[in-house]
């Protein structure tokens, strides 16, 4: 607690005089008196509780100055508060949802790891607004940029092959997802484009797709993911589905490009752990920018001492009324 007008405070000397002037009264006794003979008819109430009792109006009335003088100081209480601003990213993650993303070098599948992976990204950046593009022979928005985290999961989760013409076609889904952030106004526009392939379908190749990124100024963050040599694919055969170890085939120059061209850059995994440690790394290459404003906050405290003051004011007329008056 502080006083915005500490030298008011000065005034609290006048009831200090106060209380020594009346000691001063008190100790002379300079009251009116009368010489008797005798003290015998006051001895009985000498030193009594009800010889106190006048006092009391004068303690609560200097008290009540005093209160009142505290109360024109103007106590305040302030307490610091923090205004938080943060500039969000926007973000488009889009994913290869081709046949391929099925093999199982990855656990359960390249498919699901990436989907688990995303998930716990968009969980560590709440302030961003996050879209999802997926791609195989063709491409389309699963999500557009939003900030509803618990859509966005849903969604995510909802993603599987099979649902669109087979293929890989990764200039379709950059220049999707370009399309979901060309007209956004956020500071810093990403894509976080992942496949396990080489482009082969599709209307519009990689390079016119990151030329295009480029042009608006949209950063892309090209994830290639398979393991080194073979992995186990599912295949159908008349006998029912058979894993078989194929070749991975990752169009690594054309990924790096892409990145190149529109300022990102291009990662390799080959299993969770890398995975996982890639959208880490974006995480941090692609940070917020927060700004913090202090400022404080008041709080008048005068009105608890002007009701103080009041009350003992009420108990002082109180008192003189219907006590001192019929004190002996």
């Amino acid at each position: 607690m502080f006083f915005e007008y500490p030298k008011l405070l000065y005034l609290l000397a006048v009831p200090l005089l106060l209380a020594g002037h009346y000691l001063y009264l008190e100790l002379k006794d300079r009251r009116p008196h009368l010489r008797v003979p005798s003290l015998i008819p006051w001895k009985k109430g000498k030193g009594g509780a009800l010889a106190w009792i006048r006092h009391i109006p004068f303690i609560l009335r200097t008290a009540a100055l005093c209160l009142i003088i505290l109360a024109l100081a103007r106590p305040r209480s302030s307490s610091k508060m923090e205004k938080v601003d943060s500039e969000g990213i926007d973000i488009v993650l889009a994913m290869d949802v081709s046949s391929s993303m099925l093999a199982r070098d990855f656990s359960p599948d390249r498919l699901g790891a990436a989907k688990d992976l995303a998930i716990k990204f968009i969980a560590q950046r709440p302030s961003d607004r996050i879209g999802i593009v997926v791609f195989a022979g063709e491409s389309y928005t699963q999500c557009p940029l939003t900030t509803d985290r618990a859509t966005l999961i849903n969604l995510m989760k909802e993603i599987q092959t099979g649902l669109i013409d087979d293929g890989t076609a990764i200039g379709n889904g950059l220049a999707t997802a370009v399309g979901r952030l060309k007209d956004s106004d956020a500071k810093s526009r990403v894509v976080i484009l992942l496949t396990d392939g080489d482009n082969n379908a599709g209307e519009i190749t990689p390079e016119t797709a990151s030329e295009i990124a480029k042009t608006y100024g949209i950063r892309t963050y090209t994830i290639g993911v398979g393991a080194n040599g073979t992995a186990p694919y599912p295949v159908v055969t008349p006998w029912g589905v058979e894993m078989r170890d194929l070749p991975v085939v990752i169009d690594e120059d054309g990924l790096k490009k892409i990145a190149a061209t529109t300022g990102g850059r291009y990662f390799r995994a080959t299993d969770n752990t890398s995975l996982s440690e890639i959208y880490s790394e974006i995480n941090r290459m692609e940070k917020n920018r927060v700004t913090i404003d202090s400022f404080p906050v008041y709080q008048e405290l005068f009105k608890g001492f002007a009701v103080a003051a009041l009350i003992l004011l009420l108990l002082e007329v109180l008192l003189r009324l219907f006590v001192i008056r019929r004190l002996p």
